[in-house]
């Protein structure tokens, strides 16, 4: 039997969040708006001015629910936590494997590998459901591909590093092409960050900020340590970890989310405002459209392809935490990743 933890996500403006009993309450000019039990939650995640009393971050500490804050846009900002779980020796085995040389490079090969091959995979069902008049996705299908043969060949993690890059362009060229019927002024062309340009851009940059607190929350529940990565170099600020498992879920969770919200045109021009500088930005009752869609894609259920067993895609960042966990103790032999099929 497994227990699904649930995400508790405050999109609301000046809310406060404050402990009552053995929940948390959330209130908003006196009135309250929502009531969750403790045990219920995994973690908290806050966008833009959210308060919370210091007596339910002591709580939230004691009962191992991680505090998250993040811009509106999904930028993280902070975390609040309580001490280290995990074993010590674990992170040992992690940081001495973060300085080989041999090592981050192999488990660098996994995971762009797998973040190439789940890439491919979302262009080949477009094709397979929605044709492909002028063969663009083809092409690009055939070029993942021939990424995928040379990232297996490198000798360093530059070039790994080069590689992954070429594919990600590659694929963003046509990610455009796998929106159908999108409302007017909904496009893309190609890939920036930021400022996200478009509203394609910002509702990925979105999404990909709630896939990366997913997976810091999934290191931290291990015993790894989010901030010491392997193909991500270490950064003041910045969870290389945390960054590299996502790689392989990127297209899994966070870009079929993206699609979906767009294809279904749950989402259109009007959740979207354009800043005096270009940057596109969600408006704030339009997060909510996407913190659903979210998680109705983390509860699917899929075959885990190394385990075999039936479980929620939510589930998956965690499971191969442990997996990785595992791997750097020796358990077994190399990391397996998350090849969607």
């Amino acid at each position: 039997m497994k227990t699904h933890l649930n995400t508790l996500f405050v999109t609301t403006e000046d809310s406060h969040l404050a402990k009552e009993g053995e929940a948390v309450v959330v209130r908003r000019g006196g009135q309250t708006l929502l009531r969750v039990p403790i045990h219920m939650l995994e973690s908290i995640v806050c966008f833009g001015h959210v308060g919370l009393s210091p007596y339910l971050m002591a709580h939230c500490a004691r009962n191992r629910v991680s505090i998250s804050y993040h811009q509106p846009n999904g930028r993280f900002l902070a975390t609040v936590r309580g001490s280290t779980s995990g074993n010590v020796l674990l992170r040992k085995d992690q940081f001495r494997a973060s300085e080989d040389p041999g090592r981050c490079l192999a488990l660098s090969e996994i995971f762009v590998r797998a973040k190439i091959h789940n890439s491919r995979v979302v262009v080949a069902r477009a094709v397979r459901d929605h044709g492909d008049a002028d063969g663009e996705l083809a092409r690009c299908v055939a070029y993942l591909s021939g990424c995928l043969k040379r990232a297996s060949r490198v000798a360093e993690i530059g070039r790994l590093r080069g590689i992954e890059g070429e594919a990600a362009k590659r694929y963003f060229a046509v990610f455009g092409s796998l929106l159908r019927n999108p409302e007017p002024g909904i496009s893309m062309n190609g890939r920036s960050r930021r400022p996200p340009r478009d509203p394609v851009n910002a509702l990925l940059s979105f999404s990909y900020a709630l896939l990366a607190s997913d997976c810091r929350s999934a290191c931290e529940s291990v015993g790894l340590d989010p901030q010491v990565g392997f193909l991500h170099t270490d950064r003041p600020g910045r969870a290389g970890l945390a960054l590299d498992l996502m790689e392989e879920l990127r297209p899994v969770i966070a870009d079929r989310v993206a699609l979906s919200l767009i294809n279904r045109q749950q989402v259109g021009s009007r959740d979207f405002t354009v800043e005096d500088a270009g940057a596109v930005r969600l408006k704030d009752d339009s997060r909510k459209k996407v913190l659903e869609q979210y998680q109705t894609r983390k509860q699917e259920t899929i075959t885990h392809p190394f385990l075999g067993e039936k479980v929620s895609l939510g589930f998956v960042p965690l499971l191969q935490a442990r997996l990785l966990a595992r791997t750097l103790r020796g358990d077994l032999d190399a990391y397996p990743a998350f090849l969607w099929r």
